[in-house]
């Protein structure tokens, strides 16, 4: 078993260009794509979930699939990097990474010191509960995908509230064919899709936006045996909102079908621009008036 600390600026310290699993399907290589693509799977449940390891038997079929994903769970890390420790990175099995670190600084271990090729697509997941409305900002998985987004390759996150097998193997057929969608017509750059599938039977596919479900954020206090506070943070969900239609995320998972949900990573409020629009002239002449 091999270990290595990537370090800034360095090549790649060694290679393993991707693990290929055994297809079922003789024919992967004629699927409608014209090559066979370079797909990098990461999560923030780890390395070892099942969620994981369900998109790796899908996309075995069209290409080679190399998994980087975090040693342990790293659920609600959003787009945090780790700054203050060095990130070290394990190969736990053939083509598969263990990284002790969040999943954005898994997307940036893998495309700097893992991957040989730039991948054709990134793909977070299964997640292991929804992302949808507001946890969306906490996201793990979300954020790896905008990662990726930002290095200008197309990206899904793709999330699940069931764990069954099955289930899961449906989800990543799901992404699977997805994927084949995207590759023919690509995602304006700087955009990712976030996927998620309903547990129960699903009923069809819905294009939505981010709900504004409010989902209130608890600090539970308490002590431990000397005394001393510790606190456990956890969600409430709040009632459904009135603007809360069939086109919304969560609505489209509620009624059973999957939510396709595209984000960016400019974050710029349009439509807040024309009202601000006289705010620097003033701001201006209040800071000459102040210093006058």
């Amino acid at each position: 078993m091999r270990r290595d600390v990537a370090q800034p600026g360095s090549a790649h310290a060694w290679g393993a260009w991707g693990r290929r699993f055994k297809s079922s399907r003789p024919d992967h290589c004629f699927d409608g794509l014209s090559h066979l693509k370079q797909i990098l799977l990461t999560n923030d449940d780890g390395v070892h979930s099942a969620g994981l390891l369900a998109l790796a038997k899908a996309f075995s079929t069209v290409g080679t699939v190399t998994l980087v994903a975090p040693d342990r769970e790293r659920s609600a890390s959003s787009q945090s990097l780790s700054l203050h420790r060095p990130v070290r990175f394990e190969e736990v099995a053939h083509g598969r990474f263990a990284v002790e670190g969040t999943p954005t600084d898994c997307v940036l271990i893998a495309l700097h010191h893992i991957m040989r090729l730039q991948p054709d697509l990134v793909i977070s997941g299964i997640n292991r509960g929804w992302n949808l409305g507001h946890d969306i900002a906490y996201s793990g998985t979300v954020s790896a995908a905008l990662e990726a987004a930002n290095h200008d390759i197309p990206a899904v996150a793709v999330s699940t509230a069931s764990w069954d097998e099955l289930k899961l193997n449906d989800a990543a057929e799901f992404v699977l064919t997805l994927a084949k969608r995207m590759w023919n017509e690509p995602l304006i750059k700087g955009h990712i899709l976030n996927v998620n599938v309903p547990s129960k039977e699903t009923r069809g596919v819905r294009l939505t936006r981010q709900g504004h479900r409010n989902v209130r954020t608890l600090v539970v206090e308490n002590k431990d045996p000397r005394g001393r506070k510790y606190f456990w943070f956890d969600q409430e969900l709040q009632a459904e909102g009135l603007e809360d239609g069939p086109d919304v995320d969560y609505m489209a998972v509620k009624a059973g079908y999957i939510s396709v949900t595209p984000l960016r990573i400019d974050r710029t409020a349009q439509d807040c621009i024309g009202r601000l629009s006289g705010w620097p002239e003033a701001l201006f002449k209040e800071k000459l008036s102040l210093i006058q």
